[in-house]
């Protein structure tokens, strides 16, 4: 990789923390910039910049439905029947049981979101 991309993802990856902690602090923006000592005018472009990127990242992927779903076996030992199952690019499986907790998926989703480039 070039040390300008390097710069470049660094940057981005800097200003995606800014963004989450800026919506997680219920400051206004001008409050967390000042107390961040971060120029306003470059939180807004990078704010800008941050959701055209997701816009354009953002794809749909093919869903199987399943009519008759078999049991899945995680490795455990464990046995689970009626659930479903992510595919995360080629080598990530993410299985979700039936009773699964909500805020943790959600939780679980933004963090491999962060980890992604």
């Amino acid at each position: 990789m070039s040390t300008t991309h390097q710069r470049r993802s660094s940057k981005e990856r800097f200003w995606r923390r800014m963004v989450r902690q800026w919506r997680r602090s219920g400051l206004s923006i001008r409050d967390f910039c000042a107390e961040r000592q971060i120029a306003e005018g470059n939180f807004y472009a990078w704010r800008r910049t941050i959701a055209e990127r997701d816009v354009q990242a953002a794809r749909f992927v093919p869903v199987h439905v399943v009519p008759d779903p078999k049991p899945i076996d995680d490795g455990s030992g464990d046995v689970s029947e009626n659930g479903l199952e992510l595919l995360l690019g080629t080598s990530r499986v993410l299985r979700i049981g039936q009773n699964f907790d909500a805020a943790t998926l959600r939780r679980l989703l933004a963090l491999l979101e962060e980890g992604r480039p």
